[in-house]
């Protein structure tokens, strides 16, 4: 087993930072380097539109299991393993992050939820596959050589995500603005400490970052959330804490480090007393089911 999670990227595929892929039909095989690299993090977007088929893979320590017609996406850095693909027709594209308009991006990394696969009907399937067949059309060499044929195709990958967001959001075109001023606020503090989470760990270091005072941010992290502001912090770092011991093989103390613990004593009673047992014993656990 690796020291590390293995990140890929997209320059040893693409220079432009775009890939897409029409899926035919196909059952996942120890060959198809394109949806099994084993388990591994990805620098960029996925987004995978299943038109028919059933398709399994594990996201961060959750099985996700989609059938018939339905969408998906991975946010960079989730932690992945595809399992299980049969007969599986649609689109696989892979995008960066800086690629895609920040409304975009807001819906998916602001989500309050936890993100699965989300089924669509008739309707949706057309303009997916219309948007996704004049996406592919246009992501040619030549059009991605200059800088007007770039813009095309950006626009076409805004299009095409921007759809994902609309689904993803219940097919609601009124966005963002009409949520409360908590919600708004909530989202911001949850993609903060995705960012954060290593360097700042305590509420009033992001509420100083957002302007607003400790209490506030608690008093409204709790009303939307039904849980803490400490408890979301504690939360994203026992998810890479997870992925750490289960994926490589750093020490606890290591591990610790690598989170911004300096006291790796004090990341043991943290860890046991969110998770319910010690580090080791998690790595144990749940190696021994493989």
């Amino acid at each position: 087993m690796k020291q590390s999670i293995p990140t890929y990227d997209l320059n040893s595929i693409t220079q432009h930072g775009i890939l897409i892929e029409r899926i035919e039909k196909r059952t996942m095989s120890s060959a198809d380097n394109l949806f099994d690299k084993g388990i591994h993090r990805d620098s960029h977007y996925i987004f995978t539109f299943l038109e028919s088929g059933r398709a399994k893979m594990m996201v961060d320590f959750k099985v996700i299991e989609a059938w018939d017609s339905a969408i998906f996406f991975l946010l960079p850095g989730q932690v992945h393993q595809g399992i299980l693909m049969e007969q599986v027709t649609g689109w696989f594209i892979a995008v960066k992050a800086d690629l895609l308009p920040d409304a975009v991006r807001s819906v998916f990394e602001e989500s309050l939820v936890d993100i699965q696969p989300v089924t669509v009907d008739h309707s949706w399937i057309e303009k997916l596959n219309t948007c996704a067949g004049m996406l592919q059309m246009s992501c040619t060499e030549e059009m991605l050589a200059t800088k007007e044929g770039f813009l095309v195709v950006q626009s076409l990958m805004s299009a095409f995500t921007g759809l994902y967001a609309l689904i993803f959001l219940g097919g609601s075109h009124t966005g963002t603005s009409s949520e409360s001023r908590a919600v708004q606020l909530t989202r911001k503090f949850r993609i903060l400490i995705r960012k954060e989470f290593k360097t700042l760990k305590s509420p009033s270091a992001y509420a100083r970052i957002l302007n607003i005072s400790p209490g506030y941010l608690t008093e409204v992290i709790r009303e939307v959330t039904g849980k803490s502001a400490q408890h979301w912090i504690h939360q994203e770092v026992l998810i890479e804490a997870k992925r750490l011991l289960f994926f490589t093989q750093l020490s606890v103390k290591e591990i610790a480090y690598e989170l911004g613990y300096g006291d790796h004593a004090y990341f043991s009673r943290l860890f046991s007393k969110v998770e319910g047992c010690p580090p080791t014993e998690f790595r144990d656990k749940y190696r021994s089911r493989q």
